[in-house]
């Protein structure tokens, strides 16, 4: 089960509650201190930070720089979020992250393959048939200067995510509340939450927000149902990653070098409920084929064992004989 790894640490409220809090404080604050000293140094004004204008922050920097020093942010936070998880809960980052003995890469794999194939071939369908919302942005050098920005760091800041959400969270949660669902409510509404702020909000209202909770609850549920994050860490790198690779706009979160920019008029319509209502559940038939889940209710909302239960039943696990 793995919510209960939690119990492989030292999982008292007290520890989740200021994790969630320290973890936060160095993510947001600590980790922005590159990026603001380089806008004051830059633009030699504070200005530019209330202003939240990412474009002119890309502006003033230049994209790629930019770009990574926001996510540079990330990086320190999941830096923060396993050295609090190592040494104040005492779990190993293995128990974090998944159910199984070791994480296994290949589940990581085929969730990013499978997710980038289907982006990729929703962007080129996009592009055939609307051409003229698609501006050709190509630049060798600066988009080889992205891509390995964006291969490296993309994948820290969708795993930084992940861990928070539906690692740290979902676990502190799901053994203190001693149940499934409600890690799952509120970690799923959280994520969406934490999105609010994006320009994409700003440009397209507050339907968009459906779209980010319910990705929310495709992770969570997946996480769930495959007891551990590996799916959701390569389905939300994949997401990202050719998002910032292919296709940017002047009013998205991501400012890059990217090969095309979406020049149309953003505007809030059904494709925002597509992915939610259509290829979301259609992902989790495949994984559930692939993966052979099953007894579905009980993962998403059954309870959460006792820590002593837990320990009890990993130890008659451990010491049951082989069959000959």
């Amino acid at each position: 089960m793995y919510i209960a790894q939690a119990y492989k640490g030292l999982s008292e409220s007290w520890r989740y509650v200021l994790g969630i809090l320290a973890i936060f404080i160095c993510w947001q604050v600590l980790g922005g201190i590159p990026l603001i000293a380089a806008l004051v140094l830059k633009a030699d004004s504070l200005s530019i930070l209330a202003s939240g204008d990412l474009g002119l922050m890309a502006e003033i920097l230049g994209t790629n720089p930019f770009l990574f020093l926001m996510l540079l942010t990330f990086a320190i936070g999941l830096l923060s979020l396993f050295l609090y998880v190592k040494f104040v809960h005492k779990q190993s980052i293995t128990a974090l992250t998944t159910s199984r003995k070791k994480v296994d890469w290949r589940r990581i794999v085929m969730s990013f393959l499978l997710w980038a194939s289907i982006s990729i071939t929703f962007i080129i369908i996009d592009i055939q048939l609307s051409p003229e919302n698609y501006l050709y942005n190509f630049n060798l050098k600066p988009f080889l200067i992205l891509a390995a920005i964006a291969l490296v760091m993309i994948p820290i800041q969708t795993s930084m995510e992940e861990y928070y959400m539906r690692g740290y969270m979902m676990q502190g949660l799901g053994v203190l509340a001693k149940n499934r669902w409600l890690p799952l409510v509120v970690t799923s509404l959280l994520f969406g939450l934490a999105h609010l702020f994006n320009p994409e909000v700003e440009k397209l209202g507050y339907g968009i927000m459906v779209y980010y909770i319910g990705t929310g609850f495709f992770l969570g549920i997946i996480t769930l149902m495959d007891e551990g994050l590996e799916l959701a860490l390569g389905f939300h790198a994949a997401n990202n990653l050719t998002g910032a690779l292919l296709v940017t706009a002047d009013w998205t979160a991501f400012q890059t070098d990217s090969v095309y920019r979406d020049i149309a008029d953003p505007v809030l319509g059904w494709d925002i409920l597509v992915p939610v209502l259509v290829v979301y559940p259609i992902l989790l038939y495949i994984f559930s084929r692939k993966y052979k889940w099953t007894n579905w209710k009980e993962r998403l909302t059954g309870g959460v064992p006792s820590k002593e239960n837990f320990l009890a039943l990993q130890t008659n696990e451990t010491t049951l004989p082989k069959n000959p």
